[in-house]
Protein backbone atom coordinates (compact mmCIF):
# COMPACT_ATOMS: atom_id res chain seq x y z
CA UNK A 1 0.00 0.00 0.00
CA UNK A 2 1.87 3.84 -0.81
CA UNK A 3 -0.44 5.58 0.45
CA UNK A 4 1.97 8.56 1.41
CA UNK A 5 2.70 8.65 -1.84
CA UNK A 6 -0.81 9.15 -2.76
CA UNK A 7 -1.04 11.27 -0.05
CA UNK A 8 0.68 14.29 -1.96
CA UNK A 9 -1.97 14.02 -5.01
CA UNK A 10 -4.37 15.24 -2.32
CA UNK A 11 -4.45 18.97 -2.17
CA UNK A 12 -4.52 19.03 -5.95
CA UNK A 13 -7.61 16.59 -5.66
CA UNK A 14 -9.50 18.77 -3.83
CA UNK A 15 -8.40 22.04 -5.77
CA UNK A 16 -9.50 20.44 -9.17
CA UNK A 17 -12.31 18.87 -7.49
CA UNK A 18 -13.57 22.99 -6.68
CA UNK A 19 -11.82 24.35 -9.07
CA UNK A 20 -12.92 22.72 -12.38
CA UNK A 21 -16.98 23.37 -11.21
CA UNK A 22 -16.83 26.96 -9.82
CA UNK A 23 -14.65 27.39 -13.35
CA UNK A 24 -17.07 25.86 -15.58
CA UNK A 25 -20.01 27.17 -13.90
CA UNK A 26 -18.73 30.95 -14.15
CA UNK A 27 -17.38 30.35 -17.62
CA UNK A 28 -20.94 29.25 -18.66
CA UNK A 29 -22.78 32.60 -17.81
CA UNK A 30 -19.30 34.31 -19.73
CA UNK A 31 -20.71 35.24 -23.60
CA UNK A 32 -17.63 36.21 -25.54
CA UNK A 33 -19.39 38.95 -27.30
CA UNK A 34 -20.84 40.43 -24.48
CA UNK A 35 -16.97 41.19 -24.08
CA UNK A 36 -16.25 42.52 -27.07
CA UNK A 37 -15.19 39.66 -29.32
CA UNK A 38 -16.20 38.95 -32.79
CA UNK A 39 -16.82 34.98 -32.31
CA UNK A 40 -19.23 32.94 -33.79
CA UNK A 41 -21.51 30.89 -32.28
CA UNK A 42 -19.92 27.23 -32.12
CA UNK A 43 -23.12 25.31 -32.98
CA UNK A 44 -21.12 22.67 -34.60
CA UNK A 45 -19.57 21.25 -31.47
CA UNK A 46 -22.86 19.63 -29.51
CA UNK A 47 -22.92 16.83 -31.99
CA UNK A 48 -19.37 16.16 -31.70
CA UNK A 49 -19.28 16.62 -27.57
CA UNK A 50 -21.86 14.22 -27.33
CA UNK A 51 -20.04 11.70 -29.20
CA UNK A 52 -17.14 12.33 -27.26
CA UNK A 53 -18.99 11.39 -24.30
CA UNK A 54 -20.04 8.33 -26.32
CA UNK A 55 -16.83 7.45 -27.10
CA UNK A 56 -15.86 7.80 -23.14
CA UNK A 57 -18.66 5.56 -22.33
CA UNK A 58 -17.91 2.77 -24.72
CA UNK A 59 -14.25 3.29 -23.43
CA UNK A 60 -15.07 2.67 -20.00
CA UNK A 61 -16.51 -0.89 -20.54
CA UNK A 62 -13.94 -1.89 -22.93
CA UNK A 63 -11.69 -0.69 -19.65
CA UNK A 64 -13.80 -2.34 -17.61
CA UNK A 65 -13.54 -5.43 -19.83
CA UNK A 66 -9.26 -5.52 -20.30
CA UNK A 67 -9.17 -5.62 -16.03
CA UNK A 68 -11.76 -7.98 -15.54
CA UNK A 69 -9.45 -9.77 -18.30
CA UNK A 70 -5.73 -8.85 -16.92
CA UNK A 71 -4.95 -6.74 -19.77
CA UNK A 72 -3.38 -3.72 -17.23
CA UNK A 73 -1.10 -2.12 -19.74
CA UNK A 74 -4.27 -1.85 -21.91
CA UNK A 75 -6.72 -0.47 -19.27
CA UNK A 76 -4.28 2.12 -18.15
CA UNK A 77 -3.98 3.08 -21.65
CA UNK A 78 -7.90 3.47 -22.26
CA UNK A 79 -8.09 4.70 -19.14
CA UNK A 80 -5.87 7.62 -19.95
CA UNK A 81 -7.98 7.94 -23.41
CA UNK A 82 -11.28 7.80 -21.30
CA UNK A 83 -9.92 11.26 -19.05
CA UNK A 84 -8.30 13.11 -22.21
CA UNK A 85 -12.05 12.50 -23.67
CA UNK A 86 -13.78 13.91 -20.70
CA UNK A 87 -11.41 16.68 -20.64
CA UNK A 88 -11.90 17.47 -24.39
CA UNK A 89 -15.75 17.64 -23.76
CA UNK A 90 -15.02 19.73 -21.06
CA UNK A 91 -13.31 22.40 -23.35
CA UNK A 92 -15.57 21.76 -26.29
CA UNK A 93 -18.95 22.33 -23.63
CA UNK A 94 -17.50 25.50 -22.01
CA UNK A 95 -16.41 27.05 -25.63
CA UNK A 96 -20.09 26.46 -27.06
CA UNK A 97 -21.99 27.71 -23.92
CA UNK A 98 -20.04 31.18 -24.42
CA UNK A 99 -20.62 31.78 -28.21
CA UNK A 100 -23.93 30.46 -28.16
CA UNK A 101 -27.39 30.81 -26.20
CA UNK A 102 -28.85 27.95 -23.90
CA UNK A 103 -31.35 25.92 -26.18
CA UNK A 104 -34.19 25.58 -24.06
CA UNK A 105 -35.84 21.95 -24.29
CA UNK A 106 -39.31 22.18 -26.15
CA UNK A 107 -40.74 19.00 -25.21
CA UNK A 108 -43.86 19.65 -22.74
CA UNK A 109 -45.68 16.25 -20.21
CA UNK A 110 -43.88 13.87 -18.80
CA UNK A 111 -40.74 13.81 -21.55
CA UNK A 112 -39.94 17.70 -20.08
CA UNK A 113 -40.19 15.97 -16.71
CA UNK A 114 -38.06 12.83 -17.99
CA UNK A 115 -35.63 15.67 -19.88
CA UNK A 116 -34.84 17.76 -16.53
CA UNK A 117 -34.57 15.02 -13.74
CA UNK A 118 -31.98 13.65 -16.45
CA UNK A 119 -30.05 17.23 -16.73
CA UNK A 120 -30.25 17.59 -13.41
CA UNK A 121 -28.72 14.04 -12.69
CA UNK A 122 -26.32 14.21 -15.30
CA UNK A 123 -25.21 17.80 -14.20
CA UNK A 124 -24.89 16.89 -10.22
CA UNK A 125 -23.08 13.71 -11.05
CA UNK A 126 -20.55 15.40 -13.14
CA UNK A 127 -19.45 17.57 -10.21
CA UNK A 128 -19.60 14.53 -7.68
CA UNK A 129 -17.34 12.15 -9.94
CA UNK A 130 -14.26 14.57 -10.46
CA UNK A 131 -13.00 13.57 -7.16
CA UNK A 132 -13.88 10.15 -7.45
CA UNK A 133 -12.37 10.10 -10.99
CA UNK A 134 -9.24 11.98 -9.75
CA UNK A 135 -9.06 9.36 -6.45
CA UNK A 136 -9.25 6.78 -8.77
CA UNK A 137 -6.60 7.61 -10.94
CA UNK A 138 -3.66 8.60 -8.24
CA UNK A 139 -4.38 5.41 -6.27
CA UNK A 140 -3.29 3.73 -9.80
CA UNK A 141 -0.63 5.71 -10.37
CA UNK A 142 0.90 5.39 -6.92
CA UNK A 143 -0.01 1.59 -7.20
CA UNK A 144 -2.23 1.51 -4.16
CA UNK A 145 -4.23 -1.15 -6.41
CA UNK A 146 -6.63 -2.53 -3.52
CA UNK A 147 -7.75 0.69 -2.49
CA UNK A 148 -7.85 1.88 -6.43
CA UNK A 149 -9.95 -0.83 -6.50
CA UNK A 150 -12.54 0.04 -3.93
CA UNK A 151 -12.90 3.39 -5.37
CA UNK A 152 -13.13 2.26 -9.07
CA UNK A 153 -16.23 0.76 -7.87
CA UNK A 154 -17.79 3.55 -7.17
CA UNK A 155 -16.33 5.93 -9.82
CA UNK A 156 -16.87 3.37 -12.85
CA UNK A 157 -20.94 3.36 -12.81
CA UNK A 158 -21.08 6.81 -12.16
CA UNK A 159 -18.75 8.40 -14.82
CA UNK A 160 -20.34 5.60 -17.13
CA UNK A 161 -23.82 7.22 -16.01
CA UNK A 162 -22.76 10.83 -16.75
CA UNK A 163 -21.19 9.75 -20.15
CA UNK A 164 -24.12 8.24 -21.17
CA UNK A 165 -26.84 10.61 -20.03
CA UNK A 166 -24.80 13.53 -21.73
CA UNK A 167 -25.37 11.84 -24.93
CA UNK A 168 -29.64 11.42 -23.63
CA UNK A 169 -29.53 15.12 -22.92
CA UNK A 170 -27.78 16.23 -26.22
CA UNK A 171 -30.70 13.36 -28.25
CA UNK A 172 -33.53 14.94 -26.34
CA UNK A 173 -32.42 18.77 -26.98
CA UNK A 174 -31.18 18.34 -30.55
CA UNK A 175 -34.44 18.80 -32.28
CA UNK A 176 -34.59 22.39 -30.37
CA UNK A 177 -31.43 23.76 -31.94
CA UNK A 178 -31.60 26.94 -33.78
Amino acid sequence: MNTQAEKKYNKWIVLLSIAIPAVVALLFGVKLKTLGFDVKPLTFLPPIYAGINGLTAVLLVVALIAVKNKKIKLHESIMKVAILCSVAFLGMYVAYHMTSEATPYGGSGAMKALYFFILISHIVLSVVVIPFVLLTYVRAITNNIERHKKIAKIAFPIWLYVAVTGVVVYLMISPYYK
